[in-house]
């Protein structure tokens, strides 16, 4: 029997993976379990297990190729004989045909199918909101159709899935229904106001046209973890009103007490002691003082819901060595001390740069904290990480000449501080409530004690 291996689905937000490597051709035997491939998404780098055993008869994509979730990568003969494609000669690995276009159906159980699909059998969260491809959002949005509308379309591809073929029928039949009519009241002795047709509208982008030719251009095509992070920030802008708030955080109680513990800390951990974990302590008793700000929005809802989570899931941002952005989540980090906080900082950004992270680990969490400080930046006003509210951006620590109000009078002595800076989503906090949180935490840390 021909199986068909498929590209599996590994979290909420990932729609497609880049093939890194295939451990098998066509011809090779493979057990069960047996690895593969390798895919990489814009999250987590990952091996593929065989489903079966059998031999692999034909492979669909090549290394380096991005391939959406769902498509078919290979093919799979259990029956342990090679089909004529696997006993010829020329073995290759097949260009995906461009031409075909065929939508994925779903299998029938009722009566006996050649090629069964199976999907890869990798670990992942259960998701419960429907799966759409790429194209058919961007027909959504062009068309203006909401995700409540989108969900009340019949999908007739691989589980129900909403095809380009469903969605160009239903903006047919969608075009051909006659608008309803609004009911107006009748008002005898008002008159009735005059209705003023307002032509809408559309705000064209400008692209600015290159001209490859030219001389002396450099040119870096985006790859699959810059693209993806793009798309997620342009999102963010879209939902979220971003409202700011900033304030100077004097740190030096936080620094002499680092001092007093960093070459012991070192000694026991195998690590340096940063500033890191006295911050997240600080942001994660404030959220406890002001649980609002730890809550995600449901947008998908009408009326909106604020969902506020019982623990606090801290979010870091790590840059990677090839230049993208990552944020593994601290589950349960009000549950920790200073020390395991640090900990898990520690082991958390190792792996993310060298992509070793579980999905567990990039998911789930309920507010972000973003170091451009780190680079010598100042100040910075980050994008929300959708779909929390609120997202603390830290500028760089160093000395500030601060004004000290003592009994003998006012004096400006240097003083270790830092800016923070908070984007808060003004759908759900407003600027009191936002002002007050990052107050929360600058109050901690000038205040700090162990």
């Amino acid at each position: 029997m021909s199986i068909e291996i498929v590209m599996p689905k590994m979290g909420e937000s990932i729609m497609e993976g880049t093939i890194l490597k295939w451990h098998k051709k066509p011809g090779d035997k493979v057990d069960v379990d047996e690895t593969i491939l390798e895919i990489s998404t814009d999250k987590v780098d990952t091996e593929v297990p065989s489903p079966e055993s059998g031999i692999i008869t034909e492979i669909l994509f090549k290394e380096g190729d991005t391939v959406e979730v769902g498509k078919v990568i290979a093919m799979l003969d259990t029956n342990g004989k090679s089909s004529d494609a696997g006993k010829s000669a020329d073995l290759e690995v097949k260009e995906p045909v461009k031409e075909v276009k065929k939508e994925i159906e779903k299998v029938d159980t009722t009566e006996t199918a050649e090629k069964p699909k199976i999907e890869i059998p990798i670990p992942t969260q259960s998701v419960k909101s429907k799966f759409y491809s790429p194209l058919v959002l961007n027909i959504a949005q062009k068309e203006g159709i909401g995700m409540s509308e989108l969900e009340s379309i019949q999908g007739t591809g691989v589980e129900g899935r909403v095809s380009k073929k469903d969605i160009l029928s239903y903006l047919k039949t969608r075009s051909e229904k006659p608008a309803a009519k609004i009911p107006v009241p009748e008002f005898k002795e008002a008159k009735k106001p005059e209705v003023v047709k307002v032509e809408e509208r559309k705000i064209q982008v400008p692209q600015h046209k290159i001209d490859y030719n030219e001389e002396g251009l450099s040119v870096m095509e985006f790859d699959n973890v810059r693209q993806k992070m793009a798309e997620h920030m342009i999102l963010s802008k879209r939902v979220s009103p971003h409202v700011q708030a900033m304030a100077e955080c004097d740190m030096t109680e936080v620094d002499k007490i680092r001092l007093k513990m960093k070459d012991d800390f070192e000694t026991k951990e195998g690590f340096k002691l940063t500033y890191m974990p006295f911050i997240c302590e600080a942001v994660v008793r404030a959220l406890k003082d002001f649980p609002l700000v730890n809550s995600v929005i449901d947008d998908s809802a009408v009326p909106y819901k604020a969902i506020t989570r019982n623990s606090i899931n801290l979010g870091i941002a790590v840059a990677m060595d090839n230049g993208g952005l990552i944020v593994p989540v601290i589950h349960n980090a009000d549950g920790m001390n200073l020390i395991g906080i640090a900990r898990s900082l520690n082991d958390l950004a190792k792996r993310a740069r060298i992509k070793k992270l579980t999905l567990n680990e990039i998911q789930g969490g309920t507010f972000s904290i973003t170091n451009f400080g780190v680079f010598g930046n100042d100040i910075g006003i980050p994008i929300i990480n959708q779909p929390q509210v609120a997202i603390l951006g830290l500028g760089s620590i160093k000395k500030r000449p601060v004004v000290v109000e003592t009994e003998e009078g006012d004096f400006v002595v240097p003083r270790k501080t830092m800016i923070i800076t908070l984007s808060f989503d003004h759908r759900l906090v407003d600027g009191a409530l936002g002002g007050m949180f990052i107050m929360r935490i600058a109050n901690y840390l000038e205040q700090y004690k162990l």
